[in-house]
């Protein structure tokens, strides 16, 4: 191959995103107060921080209060956890209690039950970087819900659309089919 055809390629290679994003040029960063926490019938709490459409990314954290547990489900891509605050663990595998610190990697397909201690005092908060579609089951195995995110872009927006919230330093890269 002559010289000209590489530097061709390299520069070709260069002028590739190495992370697709769409207007994202400045470092980003957000503070506790930015965006509003989302409030489920359940209890839960969600802040979305970031959603990245073109990978499929979605990073949000998490508060669960004493005796909380969400359903058995698996995800279509990586998922990585930090907890913040509190204890949780799969009831899949209840020896691995997360607490301040921990660090966790879920594969794709791992099937897990997160629950949190009912004697614990505090909430739980965990942060969450989610790759692909959050899969919910029911006791059967049968698919009662997914969750991606763009479903999860877009239910945040709305919710805080109808609570008069701002969620306008949410970050979002890739396609932007929800800007106004």
């Amino acid at each position: 191959m002559d010289q000209e055809k590489i530097e061709a390629l390299i520069k070709d290679f260069e002028n590739r995103p190495i992370i697709p994003t769409v207007g994202a040029s400045d470092t980003l960063l957000l503070e506790e107060s930015d965006l509003p926490w989302l409030m489920s019938p359940d209890g839960s709490q969600t802040q979305l921080l970031q959603v990245d459409l073109n990978q499929g990314l979605w990073v949000v954290k998490n508060r669960f209060m004493p005796g909380f547990a969400i359903d058995k489900h698996y995800h279509t891509g990586s998922v990585f956890a930090v907890t913040i605050k509190g204890e949780w663990y799969y009831k899949e595998y209840p020896d691995q209690v997360n607490k301040p610190g921990s660090y966790l990697f879920e594969p794709a397909g791992s099937v897990h039950t997160l629950m949190v201690p009912e004697t614990q005092q505090e909430p739980t908060e965990v942060w969450f970087a989610i790759y692909g579609a959050n899969i919910n089951m029911d006791a059967d195995g049968n698919i009662i819900s997914v969750l991606d995110a763009h479903s999860v872009l877009d239910g945040y927006v709305k919710y805080c659309d109808a609570m008069g919230e701002d969620c306008s330093k949410l970050i979002v890269n890739g396609e932007q089919p929800y800007l106004k």
